[in-house]
């Protein structure tokens, strides 16, 4: 959506490169480059372009993982994006109430898991019957669907005390239902806005919010995953060590899509609100004899 400049505050103008996480084999190294070899498994990190057969760019661009496989290109970008906007912006500690958006998505499945893992309790807000079963066998301890529920009655009337971290990446009303439910000096991390992608932006109604910020001593907190690239590095290690040891496990939407053309669905179902967990395409199959390790497909 931002590639095709349908974001107002981001411009674009062509021609420009679009997709960002990318994972795949290293086919050739340049002169004086160190750490990596070819046949490594490498994902992109500050690299716009994502949506090619092949990429080049500067080694620091790139990072080494055990495998092209689906499971560490998700660790390495979304679930490196999960524990920075929970811990890094939203300043969790343990046994605290967390709340999280469209949590049944790539983001906000890791960060269900992560919180849990933090001893929280976790609230988990995401649309349809299918969508809760699936937050709720991540351990959700309460999900609220917002198709059925009113996420700000729910929240008022079962946690007066309030929530410590909030994590939103839906905005309008969602992002009201949280900022009204706060609990003091509690965090609202804004990592992203759902609703103006679908080009049907939803106003936030929340009367004076500076009210709202102020006589709790609330804070928002913007999370923008680029603007933290030097804590990339401890990030991976710890989503990596997390998924080695069998405490954090990746989803992948049921859907699977395949080759450059298969990159437009695939970004159409990721706005549908259908998708559940990662969305991902693979543009081209690693080369033979490669190690892909553990796929679902």
């Amino acid at each position: 959506q931002i590639a095709r400049n349908a974001v107002d505050y981001v411009p674009v103008k062509p021609p420009s490169f679009t997709g960002v996480e990318a994972i795949g084999v290293v086919d050739a190294v340049g002169a004086g480059v160190t750490g990596f070899a070819v046949g490594d498994a490498a994902v992109t990190v500050r690299f716009p372009g994502g949506y090619r057969e092949a990429n080049i760019g500067p080694a620091e661009n790139f990072a080494r993982v055990p495998a092209p496989s689906r499971e560490w290109l998700a660790l390495a970008s979304t679930g490196v994006a999960a524990l920075l906007a929970l811990e890094h912006i939203g300043a969790v500690q343990d046994g605290e109430t967390v709340a999280i958006s469209a949590a049944a998505g790539g983001l906000g499945h890791f960060l269900v898991q992560l919180a849990i893992l933090r001893g929280c309790h976790v609230i988990a807000v995401c649309g349809g019957p299918k969508k809760a079963a699936f937050v709720k066998s991540l351990g959700a301890h309460r999900v609220i669907d917002y198709r059925s529920e009113d996420v700000a009655a729910v929240l008022a009337a079962e946690y007066p005390r309030g929530i410590d971290v909030a994590i939103d990446t839906v905005s309008g009303t969602i992002f009201d239902a949280f900022l009204a439910n706060m609990a003091r000096h509690g965090r609202l991390v804004v990592a992203g806005a759902a609703t103006d992608l679908e080009g049907r932006p939803e106003l936030i109604l929340a009367p004076r919010i500076v009210h709202a910020i102020y006589y709790k001593g609330v804070s928002v907190r913007g999370f923008m995953n680029g603007l933290l690239t030097e804590f990339w590095p401890a990030a991976r290690a710890r989503v990596f060590g997390l998924y080695e040891s069998g405490h954090l496990a990746i989803t992948f939407d049921e859907i699977g899509f395949h080759r450059l053309e298969g990159v437009y669905d695939a970004v159409e179902r990721l706005l549908s609100g259908q998708s559940m967990g990662k969305v991902v395409v693979e543009i081209a199959p690693p080369p033979s004899g490669v190690n892909k390790g553990v796929d679902d497909d």
